[in-house]
């Protein structure tokens, strides 16, 4: 999928924060807002991740890949490999 380039002015504060976060979690700015847009697409789109939110192994892979995230041993991927043909 091709790249677009997206300006968005925030308050200092919350950049900072932003920044912060990214780092501590071992990821960037733009992988953070391109998730929640994500999750705010499939929201409004289509309504199904209520009942992937409260399924139990969600939670559990949930709570697996923030144990590896903090610990430094997520093996990452690109969009395309995930979700490419």
């Amino acid at each position: 999928m091709p790249k677009t380039r997206l300006n968005v002015s925030i308050d200092q504060d919350l950049a900072e924060f932003a920044k912060i976060f990214a780092t501590e979690n071992r990821t960037s700015i733009t992988d953070i807002v391109t998730q929640y847009l994500l999750a705010l697409k499939r929201r409004v789109e289509g309504g199904y991740m209520e009942e992937i939110l409260v399924h139990p192994a969600f939670t559990q892979a949930m709570e697996d890949a923030l144990v590896k995230l903090r610990a430094g041993t997520a093996q990452w991927h690109s969009y395309d490999e995930v979700f490419g043909d």
